[in-house]
């Protein structure tokens, strides 16, 4: 058809992400994929050679949207730009929570993308047991924050805090610590969840630090 846009590997990559962050990697099957893009499965089998390999394609792909700090950073600010970065990716795309991680060979994008930060770690003075220890610790928080941001029974981006803990209505004679938190949460001044994802990093950053010390 005159003017139709040339099926290509980057076109399906980007058209699969487009399926998962509408109904998770579950999804993303080729013929959905292949819907997506208004042509036959059968169509996308000239450039990627079956669903897993697409699945490795979008691990790849969600690496390369995570940012690498500059080589001159300090371990910290890389560590620290890394985790916000990744957080920002995995909220725009949640399913990517179960793909980092889970693919049995690692990409070319994956693996230099650990390569750098290994690199930094390590001209940081960091063992190699304590760089693995603190980017394991790091991405578990980083995913583990997403998660439950992504599953909370409100959205916190409206500031919708305080009016979910009224409406659960704690009983202060049964749960008076609790009660007794939260009501020092909100009246020390505005309280945000995605808040705590800074504040929660900068504790795990210093922990690392002190262990680095310690060396």
């Amino acid at each position: 058809m005159p003017g139709k846009e040339r099926l290509s590997k980057e076109r399906i990559i980007d058209a699969a992400a487009r399926v998962a962050d509408r109904g998770g990697i579950n999804a993303v099957t080729m013929r959905q994929v292949g819907s997506e893009l208004g042509v036959e499965a059968m169509s996308l089998y000239h450039h990627v050679s079956n669903k897993d390999a697409l699945l490795n394609e979008l691990s790849e792909w969600l690496f390369r949207k995570i940012q690498i700090p500059n080589v001159d950073a300090r371990w910290r600010d890389a560590l620290s730009e890394r985790a916000h970065s990744a957080s920002e990716v995995l909220r725009a795309h949640p399913w990517g929570l179960g793909m980092l991680e889970s693919r049995p060979q690692p990409g070319q994008s994956q693996l230099r993308h650990y390569d750098s930060m290994m690199g930094r770690l390590s001209e940081a003075g960091f063992s190699a047991t304590l760089a693995t220890t603190a980017f394991a610790t790091v991405d578990a928080f980083v995913f583990g924050f997403v998660l439950t941001e992504s599953t909370l029974p409100f959205d916190p981006a409206t500031g919708a805090e305080q009016e979910y803990a009224d409406e659960v209505g704690l009983d202060e004679s049964e749960f008076p610590h609790l009660a007794r938190t939260l009501g020092d949460l909100f009246s020390s001044g505005h309280y945000s969840f995605g808040d705590e994802f800074s504040a929660g990093l900068t504790i795990l950053l210093d922990g690392i630090e002190r262990r680095l010390l310690g060396e």
